[in-house]
């Protein structure tokens, strides 16, 4: 179902399944699988492969060129997963050769009016971006993270699983897996996200865990050095708090406190 409006380069490939609405431009070395939905004036180009089930909404820009000044005309990629959801006006960019040369959606992913995902991020399975919300270049949003409305990461920041940061926010640092972090200038983690923890199933025993470690890492007199020291000495301690001591580890910019 393609209207006859729409402008399709030859070399796209687009399931029979798809409809494409009207005024919509699907350019070069784009690819769409089953039972994708471009509902009008939805722009995409590639290289892009996305996956089955995705829904556009008038005027997404996707697969666009960087937004980077040493740009070159590469040829970098764009790829989505399934199931996933952009609102009107979302942009998405393509990779860098220079950051890998590829930006990445993963699957069921819900993207709101006017947000934006710079090149080479990577955004994770069941992630949230609220309106406005912005990635610079070279970001990491791990599975089930919230981002906020008209708040921002900074380049090459992470923002960990099941994180939730707060409206209008701006993150220059990694914000801590299980986190909420919130506030318009210096941004600070405010404890667990314990409410959405336990809409996602996490038994009792698991938030206790989590919320034994924040206490560590955020309340107590110790630096983080000997936070992390006092946690891997803990023997109960459990695969999410590993999870929480090794993003820690793995900072290059120093995590959100």
């Amino acid at each position: 179902m393609i209207h006859a409006t729409a402008i399709i380069d030859p070399s796209a490939k687009i399931h029979s399944s798809c409809i494409v609405g009207p005024y919509c431009i699907i350019g070069p070395d784009v690819e769409l699988g089953e039972n994708c939905e471009l509902m009008a004036n939805v722009i995409i180009h590639g290289p892009a492969h996305i996956g089955s089930h995705n829904r556009f909404f008038p005027f997404c820009a996707i697969g666009m060129e960087p937004q980077d000044t040493t740009f070159a005309g590469e040829k970098t990629k764009l790829r989505i997963g399934d199931h996933n959801t952009f609102r009107e006006y979302v942009t998405i960019n393509r990779g860098t050769t220079k950051g890998g040369g590829v930006t990445a959606v993963g699957s069921h992913v819900l993207l709101l009016a006017y947000a934006h995902i710079g090149h080479d991020c990577f955004v994770g399975d069941h992630a949230m971006l609220i309106n406005a919300a912005t990635l610079a270049g070279h970001v990491t949003v791990e599975e089930w993270a919230v981002i906020g409305a008209f708040s921002a990461v900074h380049q090459f920041c992470r923002v960990g699983a099941h994180a939730y940061i707060g409206g209008d926010t701006m993150c220059t640092k990694d914000v801590l897996p299980f986190s909420t972090v919130v506030s318009p200038r210096d941004a600070r983690a405010y404890g667990l996200n314990a409410v959405g923890l336990e809409r996602r199933g996490f038994s009792k025993e698991r938030i206790r865990k989590i919320h034994r470690a924040f206490k560590v890492l955020l309340n107590s007199k110790l630096n983080t050095t000997q936070a992390l020291e006092q946690l891997r000495a803990e023997a109960d301690r459990g695969e999410d708090v590993d999870m929480l001591v090794r993003f820690i580890e793995e900072s290059e910019r120093g995590v959100i406190k």
